[in-house]
């Protein structure tokens, strides 16, 4: 029997041992260099600890600020909106209750936002919460009772209530506070309703003031509700006017209804005046010309004046404050086309069945008005409505000049 070879025993104990030594020695310097680096992450952590505590605090503030300016846009074009629409259609259904006289207005403002909102707001209006006409005082000036027919049984003229040049001073100071809207009721209108009231002996009546319009179809101006929402809420059906012009002397048997005012949409510059005058002329070589001018303003607007050109004739001496927006209608109910400023008298025509022609030069009050106007002219089936940039003509003139 061979004896065991002691020695190489021994040798593989030994490098089994220092195996494990070494196994053992790097474990060690593995956790030491570990621990160094969690060492000096923690270090690190300590330095730059108060800069990333400052930029965590600034994310936080900054996802506080988004969050907070997502609700503010959701409040301003959703729930605001939504929470006026409420309380306007619960203001008008509280008003129409009853056996109540209702007033609609007093109308004070533009002739444009009467003519293309206010009126189909209220025929709307009425139709949905079931006012009868035989309840309903129209209070608006100019002679605009044909305007609320089938809406209104009786009208009132606020120039029978106040004179024009207190009207006109009330107006400007309505502008100067930056209230031209009539989003609120002022003390003036109040002061016209107690005053109509009273020439009418009305007691207790109920009131539409045209602030709870303005407030309606301020989102859909702004961006914030549809065409849609819009056309909801308004009916564009005017009642046909009866034939003749009361108190206006003989006009053409075939004539062009023409009314060009100043504003922010057609300026008051040499340029503009040339062109206008330009463009009347040869409108009155081809076929009689009515202008509707007036001899007095109330607002803000002037109108152009071009009687001295050969072939036009003017309303102007048989206007008033009283009636010349009704005398206005009618002469322009009876004519074969309308071509005027963009804005007023040029949103009622089509609806008069009138072919127009609306002229700007700047189109920046215009857009949604032109927008909402298109549409319901489609709707219901209106005149002809079509618009000419005078900026575009010029253009145009002078690309043909230099050609030449």
């Amino acid at each position: 029997m061979a004896l065991p070879n002691i020695w190489r025993a021994a040798m593989n104990l030994a490098a089994a041992r220092i195996r494990r030594v070494e196994r053992r020695g790097r474990n060690v310097t593995r956790l030491v260099q570990q621990a160094a680096k969690k060492v000096n992450r923690v270090a690190e952590l300590a330095i730059h600890a108060p800069r990333h505590v400052r930029a965590r605090w600034h994310r936080s503030q900054a996802a506080a600020v988004r969050m907070r300016n997502r609700y503010r846009r959701l409040d301003d074009h959703v729930l605001t909106p939504f929470r006026s629409e409420r309380r306007i259609k619960r203001t008008l259904w509280r008003a129409s209750s009853g056996n109540r006289a209702l007033i609609v207005g007093p109308w004070t403002s533009e002739v444009g936002y009467e003519a293309l909102y206010w009126i189909p707001f209220l025929t709307w209006a009425t139709q949905r919460y079931g006012v009868r006409p035989e309840r309903v005082i129209a209070l608006s000036r100019g002679g605009t009772r044909d305007w609320y027919a089938g809406i209104a049984g009786r009208y009132v003229e606020i120039f029978d209530l106040v004179d024009p040049p207190a009207f006109a001073e009330q107006a400007a100071a309505r502008r100067d506070r930056g209230d031209q809207k009539q989003v609120e009721a002022s003390d003036f209108d109040r002061e016209l309703i107690e005053r109509a009231s009273s020439h009418l002996g009305v007691r207790g009546a109920a009131v539409w003031h045209p602030g709870l319009m303005y407030q309606l179809f301020r989102p859909f101006w702004y961006g914030d509700r549809s065409l849609e929402f819009f056309l909801r809420h308004t009916d564009f059906r005017y009642a046909p006017l009866d034939s003749g012009v009361a108190g206006v002397g003989p006009l053409p048997v075939d004539y062009v209804a023409v009314k060009f005012y100043t504003g922010p949409a057609l300026p008051d510059t040499p340029a503009n005046r040339a062109l206008l005058r330009d463009l009347v002329a040869r409108l009155a070589r081809r076929s009689a010309v009515v202008v509707l001018d007036t001899a007095w303003s109330i607002d803000e607007h002037r109108d152009y004046a071009f009687d001295d050109i050969p072939g036009v004739t003017t309303v102007r001496p048989s206007l008033d404050p009283r009636t010349n927006l009704g005398v206005q209608t009618r002469v322009i109910a009876g004519a074969r086309q309308f071509v005027g400023t963009c804005g007023g008298l040029a949103w009622l025509a089509p609806f008069l069945r009138v072919p127009t022609i609306a002229i700007y030069e700047s189109d920046r009050y215009l857009t949604a008005h032109l927008y909402a106007a298109r549409h319901a002219y489609r709707r219901y089936d209106a005149a002809r409505f079509s618009t000419l940039n005078i900026t575009a003509i010029r253009g145009i003139g002078a690309a043909l000049a230099k050609a030449s």
